[in-house]
């Protein structure tokens, strides 16, 4: 399958981590935790700073993929979405915007402070355009 169902955006949806691999970085590969939003075209965004390895590999190899897995005391579900990543030269900043909102308690000062500073930090928005994508669930 190669398109996210409704049921997979409406799961995604949820703040949940998503786990990214990228090809060829690191070896043997360490899929790292990110924020990241379901888009109502079904594409998967997230955003990083500008200069991290991850974007490095990223425009080396643009393929990669996101697993995302229910949380513990939930029947087990997950969707992996594997494909090519564009790096976006917009955007970044106000997705950064939204998914701290959407991930963290905003109210708390700390929280808040931190993701201000995230904002101001010189991001890029990543778009995972999906060619496979597999899915469980009990």
């Amino acid at each position: 399958m190669t398109t996210l169902t409704a049921e997979d955006l409406e799961f995604l949806r949820r703040p949940l981590h998503g786990f990214l691999t990228v090809a060829g970085w690191p070896v043997p590969p360490q899929p790292r935790p990110v924020w990241f939003e379901a888009t109502d075209e079904g594409t998967l965004q997230a955003f990083s700073v500008a200069d991290s390895p991850k974007l490095r590999a990223l425009r080396r190899d643009p393929n990669a993929s996101i697993v995302v897995a229910a949380p513990v005391g939930e029947p087990e579900r997950w969707v992996a979405v594997a494909g090519r990543v564009t790096v976006e030269p917009d955007g970044a900043r106000e997705l950064c915007a939204r998914l701290g909102a959407r991930y963290w308690d905003l109210d708390n000062q700390a929280n808040a402070g931190a993701l201000a500073e995230m904002v101001d930090m010189d991001l890029v928005r990543f778009v995972l355009h999906p060619e496979t994508v597999r899915r469980y669930s009990i």
